[in-house]
């Protein structure tokens, strides 16, 4: 009898039900529902206040990406982050990746997520995105 193939945490990320997202940190897979109309308002809120002034340039300086909910991996499809929104300026990232991974070789300028308390003490605990505010304000 041959053992039972386990999936990697990375097949079991991709695996999860609708309505689930996760995350892997420190080697282990983190799930939580997807957020309430509470949180989505909030992120929504966030993600209208950085869009002009970062993204479009109206307002602010420009030349950056704004993206909304993208799969960060520090290490190729073992330590994987979702946060709420997360930016790139543009002349580290010319163009986003044509699948949903955005690997950690594009420093991140910015990474925000809106916590919820279920998943806010796992994320302050383990998550490596790194605020604006410590990689610098845009140019």
């Amino acid at each position: 009898m041959q053992p039972a193939i386990q999936p990697t945490l990375y097949e079991s990320l991709e695996a999860l039900p609708e309505g689930v997202t996760g995350e892997i940190l420190n080697g282990q897979l983190h799930t939580q529902s997807r957020p309430a109309g509470p949180h989505a308002v909030s992120g929504s809120v966030l993600g209208a206040r950085l869009l002009n002034p970062f993204q479009i340039g109206d307002g602010g300086p420009g030349g950056w990406w704004i993206i909304y909910e993208p799969e960060i991996h520090f290490v190729h499809n073992a330590e994987v982050v979702v946060p709420d929104w997360a930016g790139w300026r543009r002349e580290r990232m010319p163009y986003p990746p044509e699948d949903q991974r955005f690997v950690r070789w594009f420093p991140i300028g910015y990474a925000k997520s809106c916590l919820r308390p279920p998943s806010a003490k796992t994320v302050r605990s383990s998550c490596r995105c790194t605020p604006i505010t410590e990689c610098g304000t845009p140019s």
